[in-house]
């Protein structure tokens, strides 16, 4: 167990653990807890009735938050010619080709999504071992590799994220700052479970929502009663 602060634990103190919210209310207690001076991310955790071990259950997929996420993300696009130029139209901080890839190669990541046309997966795919394990590989699964690069773009940049469940059953998002306040980060909750919902592989039984956590990154976990969220969701 990690050894926690004094604020922390002064903080986890204000939080019943036994009791479970409602969407709201679990968003205005995890606000309510945040104990230092910047302005926090604010994030969800659910645990899904999902074996990932079995590629039939697998859940993956991406969301536009509609009141995104509250910082700038900078975006990268693998393209030549007139997509490079379309990209950079669309708001793009950084496109082209070969010269992005030799300076990605020498330690560069400075930047948050990468996009990229399929006709440059193949090169793309040279620096994989170096995208991959940071998150950064375009991915047709989540509409990053594509010809259309403008609404790409402008998708990550009005706030889209991707999420995949983890091997213990736990998709984990950021939905937002702390200073968009309640009703901002429900919207932006209820949306993500939505499409969480909906994706639900046919092949999960019994119980697909079994558990649901709210936190800002340096508070404790609020519990949300799933229950009362279907209900919402409907």
């Amino acid at each position: 167990m990690p050894k926690r602060g004094k604020k922390y634990l002064e903080s986890q103190k204000k939080i019943d653990i036994t009791k479970r919210h409602a969407l709201a209310e679990a968003v205005q207690v995890a606000l309510e807890s945040s104990f230092v001076k910047f302005d926090e991310t604010v994030d969800v955790a659910v645990r899904l009735g999902v074996d990932p071990r079995h590629a039939d259950q697998m859940v993956r997929g991406t969301v536009v938050l509609p009141n995104g996420l509250g910082k700038e993300v900078k975006i990268l696009v693998f393209a030549k010619g007139e997509k490079e130029k379309e990209a950079l139209e669309a708001g793009a901080d950084f496109a082209g080709n070969d010269e992005l890839i030799e300076k990605i190669k020498e330690g560069w990541t400075g930047f948050d999504k990468a996009v990229a046309t399929p006709d440059m997966m193949g090169t793309v795919g040279k620096i994989g071992k170096i995208l991959g394990p940071r998150g950064l590989m375009p991915n047709a699964k989540t509409g990053t590799v594509t010809f259309d690069v403008a609404r790409a773009v402008n998708e990550l940049k009005a706030g889209k994220i991707d999420f995949r469940v983890e091997k213990a059953g736990i998709v984990h998002v950021p939905v937002g700052k702390v200073s968009f306040g309640v009703e901002k980060l429900v919207q932006n909750v209820t949306a993500f479970l939505e499409t969480i919902i909906r994706i639900k592989p046919s092949t999960s039984k019994g119980t697909y929502l079994k558990g649901l956590a709210i936190s800002t990154t340096m508070g404790p976990g609020v519990k949300v009663d799933t229950a009362s969220l279907k209900d919402m969701i409907r």
